[in-house]
């Protein structure tokens, strides 16, 4: 009964989504769970497949060692998040990466500030994650739960439909979204 639901609501969604505009503006928005595209993912982030257009704003190729640095250094940075939970530190660190235009930092960078309060600054980093990246599932993920947060659940159903187009129904981000739009409003939920 519950897997019937759950296959009505996508394909109610679905449709709303193919019938209608999007609702949400295409803003950039903030940091993900990737490093650059050049690089490979850390061990445990999550991305939606990229695109297959490819923007060239650097006509210079950076060498392996900085991409090495880079990973590391990005890394580093996700500890602060997600292991120490120092978001102040992890926002210093991912903006020293001179990487803002990364769906992946700004990703990151939209988490934190989220997990600090600032909504405004955490909203307009997702914006900026989305824009360079518009198929950032860990994007559309969080800045699902900054909606919730914010009680904008019909917003957070959008973010939904858009996770499941990207990478469906079964995918981590999708559970997760899916699960807290479940809970009922004022729940006082903290992610």
């Amino acid at each position: 009964m519950k897997s019937a639901i759950k296959l009505a609501t996508l394909a109610l969604f679905s449709m709303a989504l193919i019938a209608s505009p999007p609702s949400v503006p295409a803003f950039a928005a903030g940091g993900g769970g990737d490093p650059p595209s050049a690089a490979p993912p850390p061990p445990d982030s999550r991305s939606a497949p990229k695109s297959t257009s490819k923007s060239k704003k650097k006509s210079t190729k950076q060498s392996s060692a900085d991409d090495a640095d880079f990973r590391q250094r990005y890394r580093a940075a996700h500890a602060t998040i997600y292991q120490r939970n120092d978001y102040a530190a992890a926002i210093e660190q991912l903006k020293a990466l001179g990487r803002d235009d990364n769906a992946g930092v700004a990703n990151l960078i939209g988490y934190s500030y989220r997990k600090l309060g600032d909504y405004k600054l955490s909203q307009a980093w997702y914006e900026r994650a989305l824009k360079a990246d518009p198929n950032h599932v860990l994007t559309w993920q969080y800045y699902g739960l900054w909606q919730i947060e914010q009680g904008n659940r019909d917003q957070a159903s959008y973010h939904l439909t858009r996770i499941a187009a990207i990478c469906g129904t079964g995918c981590e981000e999708y559970r997760s979204l899916a699960a807290a739009l479940e809970k009922p409003p004022g729940t006082g939920l903290v992610y």
